[in-house]
């Protein structure tokens, strides 16, 4: 195991700048995940660490040692692709010694490393077959297998479930948490899903237009945004951002007739200044009025089963809002109700620079 620092880093192709002074530092033994839309520049920044893209600026150390001007087989890093990138003339047991052979291991070395990890991975009695003869669940074990035989120092992760079926996605998902938390490994894992992020990581970065936007644990960005790209992204559905203004008493927000007071937790701006609150679908609720929730007038647009929930889009004040709300509740399409929400966790961001405005 080993820390990494990623210390001011960035990239840059031709005159676009792809990665913008990006600092993270990875505890030995953590789990992070780095996490954004396509094109945000997280796999441009894993391939940076593995050694296989330059950095334009900045240095990536572990333990304190500088490893960027290392070539990558010197660098004691181990990494699954998407692809798997199995050799198809292999069987999975010499798919699995491949680095060992590489690094000139013996055969006994090779044969017994490779059992030992096949037994962790549960693929022994895969070992003598060919990657064509097994599934993606299966292949991609045989590619952590690859990786887990060489007991590096960090383990990188290149989107590895982005083509299992999503059943298979969280089988994987939860094994993979399982290793993590036997071996107490360093990995870096790249996802642009937000509920593997959450799920699995010990720590998120939030990327955007190859900025870091928010980094922290999964708690502290789901329930404390920094902004409103981090607020929409992270959850799902997505957190509400609804249109508002500060109350002339710097009490309430309004949304067009609807006062709604504001939430605990937040620096409320001057009067009259445009706002967004940020409301979980979650924090939605029917019934009696709790203590710290709101009664909030809407009129319901759309119904959504999805079994032990129901997705409910309801008009506020002629503004979409998405609300999950218990199987079975009372509520009718095309009619005007009211939902408590709670307002405890509820953020607000500037309506201009989206940055949310907390106490």
């Amino acid at each position: 195991m080993a820390q990494l620092t990623i210390d001011n880093v960035s990239k840059v192709f031709g005159s676009t700048s792809v990665l913008q002074d990006i600092s993270i530092e990875i505890d030995a033994g953590e789990f992070l995940v780095l996490v954004g839309p396509s094109g945000c520049g997280k796999s441009t920044l894993l391939n940076m660490v593995a050694g296989l893209l330059t950095i334009s600026g900045g240095q990536i150390r572990f333990d304190g040692d500088r490893i960027d001007n290392l070539e990558p087989k010197d660098r004691n890093i181990a990494m699954v692709f998407q692809s798997y990138a199995l050799y198809p003339a292999m069987s999975v047991e010499k798919n699995m010694a491949f680095p060992l052979r590489m690094a000139g291991f013996s055969k006994e070395d090779q044969t017994q490393k490779v059992q030992e990890v096949a037994d962790l991975l549960q693929i022994s009695h895969l070992l003598k077959r060919k990657p064509a003869a097994l599934s993606g669940g299966q292949r991609q074990r045989v590619a952590m297998g690859r990786a887990l035989v060489r007991d590096p120092k960090l383990f990188l992760f290149d989107e590895p479930l982005s083509n299992l079926d999503a059943k298979l996605r969280v089988d994987m998902r939860t094994e993979i948490k399982r290793l993590h938390q036997r071996l107490g490994t360093t990995i870096l894992y790249v996802t642009h899903d937000q509920v593997e992020a959450m799920t699995m990581a010990t720590r998120i970065a939030v990327m955007e237009g190859g900025i870091v936007q928010q980094f922290g644990t999964p708690a502290e960005i789901y329930d404390h945004p920094a902004n409103t790209f981090v607020a929409t992204f992270m959850g799902s559905p997505a957190m509400n951002l609804i249109d508002a203004v500060v109350s002339p008493d710097q009490q309430h927000l309004q949304i067009g007739a609807v006062n709604v007071p504001m939430p605990p937790g937040v620096k409320a701006p001057a009067a009259g200044t445009k706002v967004k609150l940020g409301l979980r679908p979650e924090w939605f609720g029917v019934g009696d009025k709790a203590e710290g929730t709101f009664d909030m007038p809407v009129r319901v647009d759309l119904i959504e089963p999805t079994g032990p929930d129901m997705y409910v889009s309801v008009k506020l004040d002629g503004q979409s809002v998405m609300t999950r709300l218990p199987a079975g509740s009372d509520v009718t399409q095309n009619s005007d109700c009211t939902l408590r929400v709670a307002l405890d966790k509820a953020p607000i961001f500037d309506a201009e620079t989206g940055l949310a405005l907390y106490a």
